[in-house]
């Protein structure tokens, strides 16, 4: 007999005016923006539009990790929906056994890369990808009008442990790298892993994996003492002074849920994230002639360069790892990748996965037996310049519509904001999801252009907010 579904309607709350989701997740203070009671109703949201079942539940280490847990569990036994409890868990290990358990969904409470004080909800469907923008807003609609599937008292869920994610997550990256040829090399690695989960995998990987390891920042703690969760080349500098005096072979750096590795070479320059993925990308692309490659928007021409290398197609998406996972599983892509150092790969699976990426370049490097340093040399060099562009928050989503006037008849893509395209590189410029502020990304084939490039966004930006 199926359980009986009842709807709970509170009505007294205020209409659907903002959104919760941002670009990747709902995210806000702890105990302030991001409260028990949000996560509370927020799982009971999740639960009634992905229907019912199992639904995995991990955290990364953030303070009130536990907290918000207790009350996601709690929303979700509610619905009727019953609990499969990963523990503290990569982001991407809890999206590996999603589909592998057969669960409707899965929710991941982390902030992923922003401070400390941050904690927030990704909600996963059943294939373990983070649910569509369509989905989200379903999920919204249910919050704001408070209407949930309550079960009857003799149908709630239950809860049980699943101690064997880790283990399988690790097995199943191996299964795609050449185990013997990394053993042979035994290269000496430093893995920086911001006092969170990836601590929990990376470094044991690249044990099997037969490196020499060092870690750093490599306990647990919610209040990131060793650095910030970002793994920006300004919070990577004691990785890099690490690696150059160890005489390590390569640095490999996390953010808070370990979606996303970014890189230091031998002499101790950290790599930014288009060339990690160009390195990867070289590789798989030549593979299979043909193949289809997708990436945002917000990457550059070194990806362009390493398409045509190899014959892929390139298909240009919004910004945001939810839009090219769901292109990525749509077209059944060979590769997906961002400039932040997200790397996509679908042998595994179609979504950001940190430990992953870390263990494809260590592969590489064991296959090419050269430095990391002399792998980069080898790819075409260009230069970016990222700025923030406050804007006043009424004015944020009328800009647009003034710099498409102003920009008409310029080669350009509007698939997510403007992007200007010129012989000498290209200027993006698209509004935050999260901030009153415009973002400005430029490229360009010395540092000096993509500065230029940068600084005639700001001023077209700026231009046009005083115009709006």
């Amino acid at each position: 007999m199926k359980p009986t579904i009842l709807l709970s309607h509170r009505l007294a709350e205020p209409p659907h005016v903002v959104r919760i989701f941002g670009t990747n997740g709902v995210r806000g203070i702890i105990n302030q923006s991001m409260t028990v009671d949000m996560a509370l109703d927020i799982s009971r949201s999740a639960a009634t539009i992905l229907g019912a079942g199992h639904v995995a539940v991990a955290r990364d280490s953030r303070m009130g990790g536990e907290m918000f847990s207790r009350a996601i569990v709690s929303g979700l036994l509610s619905t009727g929906c019953s609990v499969i409890d990963i523990g503290l868990a990569p982001t991407p290990t809890l999206q590996f056994v999603v589909p592998r358990l057969g669960c409707v969904g899965g929710i991941m409470i982390t902030a992923s890369h922003n401070p400390g004080e941050f904690s927030g909800i990704k909600v996963m469907g059943s294939d373990g990808i983070e649910v569509s923008r369509d989905v989200e807003d379903s999920i919204e609609n249910s919050y704001f009008g408070r209407e949930f599937r309550v079960a009857p008292w003799d149908r709630i869920g239950t809860v049980e442990s699943y101690d064997s994610a880790l283990r399988q997550f690790m097995d199943a990256i191996k299964s795609h790298i050449d185990v013997q040829g990394a053993q042979k090399r035994r290269l000496t690695v430093v893995v920086d892993c911001a006092n969170s989960v990836g601590s929990l995998v990376t470094p044991q990987l690249m044990r099997e994996l037969g490196c020499k390891v060092f870690s750093m920042n490599g306990q647990l703690d919610g209040t990131f003492p060793g650095r910030d969760p970002e793994p920006l080349p300004e919070n990577l500098t004691e990785l890099s002074r690490a690696v150059v005096s160890i005489g390590a072979d390569i640095g490999i750096a996390h953010d808070g849920d370990a979606d996303r590795a970014t890189f230091v070479d031998e002499r101790g320059q950290v790599l930014w994230g288009d060339q990690s993925f160009a390195l990867i990308a070289s590789r798989v692309l030549a593979r299979k002639p043909g193949s289809t490659l997708v990436t945002p928007v917000s990457s550059g021409r070194l990806i362009e360069d390493v398409a045509k290398q190899t014959g892929a197609q390139i298909v240009w998406t919004e910004v945001g790892s939810v839009v090219v996972s769901h292109k990525v599983k749509e077209l059944g892509a060979d590769l997906g990748g961002e400039e932040n150092g997200g790397v996509f790969y679908p042998p595994h699976q179609p979504v950001r996965d940190g430990p992953m990426t870390a263990a494809q370049v260590v592969d590489i490097l064991a296959a090419e037996g050269v430095s990391l340093s002399g792998l980069i040399q080898k790819l075409p060099k260009y230069a970016s310049a990222k700025t923030k562009v406050p804007v006043p928050a009424e004015k944020r989503d009328r800009i647009l519509g003034v710099l498409l006037q102003m920009t008409e008849g310029q080669n350009r893509i509007t698939l997510d904001g403007i992007k200007l395209i010129y012989d000498e590189g290209w200027i993006l410029m698209r509004p935050s999801g999260t901030e009153p502020l415009w973002r400005c990304f430029a490229e360009g084939k010395t540092q000096k252009t993509a500065d230029k490039l940068s600084q005639q966004g700001v001023n077209l930006i700026r231009e046009a907010a005083a115009s709006s």
